[in-house]
């Protein structure tokens, strides 16, 4: 099983977006330059994340985003389902198996997708934004912010 670059995009914003210690929202574009990342495909990540209740955007001059809920309480197993969804790990339609049907493999494959869900919800944001994750970025963070106040 691969994560789509969706879902490691909305992983990573949401990494970024739990060690924010400014008063001020964050932006897709601050992101987007961090990650380099495509700012469009941003745009529909918060989306999607904002529609999963993780993060809420605020519009405006000082707009931005933030954390819907604290790190400790958003679940990488949610987080992975709702961003991937629930697709089948195997297509038995395209190309058409031959077993039409009379397999078990496909049953197989959803009982470990769950697991794995499962397995993951054993984890929060809060458990993968810490130690050199977090070292990584604060001085991302302090790094932009210094590229907006330059020392004279």
């Amino acid at each position: 099983m691969q994560l789509t670059r969706f879902t490691d995009f909305g992983l990573r914003m949401l990494m970024y977006l739990s060690k924010n210690d400014r008063t001020t929202p964050i932006t897709i574009a601050e992101i987007a330059g961090q990650f380099e990342v495509p700012h469009n495909h941003l745009i529909k990540v918060a989306n999607r994340l904002g529609k999963l209740g993780l993060v809420k955007a605020m519009r405006g001059r000082n707009g931005g985003l933030v954390l819907a809920m604290p790190a400790e309480s958003i679940r990488l197993g949610d987080v992975l389902r709702g961003l991937e969804g629930d697709p089948p790990l195997v297509n038995c339609d395209d190309p058409p198996c031959a077993l039409g049907g009379n397999c078990l493999l496909t049953g197989a494959l959803s009982t470990g997708l769950s697991a794995f869900y499962e397995r993951m919800n054993r984890y929060s944001l809060a458990d993968v934004s810490t130690g050199r994750t977090e070292t990584a970025i604060v001085t991302m963070h302090r790094n932009y912010m210094a590229t907006l106040n330059p020392a004279h």
